[in-house]
């Protein structure tokens, strides 16, 4: 079985098992997240929700919180000496499906 949730205003296809890295979520390594935005549970039965599905539910578990590989923002305008070079690394947290309920 799996669901397709949506949270940081991104949507991800998860079964249990699965390893996803989301936007950066409130809460501890080892600690439990539930998702009820489930915008659709598939398996042998696929059903799509109107927008979320009712009843439906994700549960998974916090592996680590962390930053992204560094991202390079480099302007530069020719001829008149202008440049510019910033990084910026974007935090991250990694998840471990436990369970998915339709």
């Amino acid at each position: 079985m799996y669901a397709v949730i949506q949270t940081g205003g991104k949507q991800y296809r998860v079964a249990e098992g699965d390893t996803i890295r989301v936007e950066k979520l409130a809460g501890d390594v080892g600690s439990k997240v539930e998702f009820t935005d489930i915008l659709m549970v598939g398996g042998e039965k696929v059903e799509v929700g109107k927008p979320h599905v009712g009843g439906a539910k994700v549960t998974a578990e916090i592996v680590a919180q962390d930053l992204a590989k560094k991202i390079i923002v480099f302007k530069m305008k020719r001829r008149k000496g202008y440049r510019n070079r910033r990084g910026h690394r974007q935090p991250y947290t990694e998840l471990r499906i436990k369970s998915v309920k339709g």
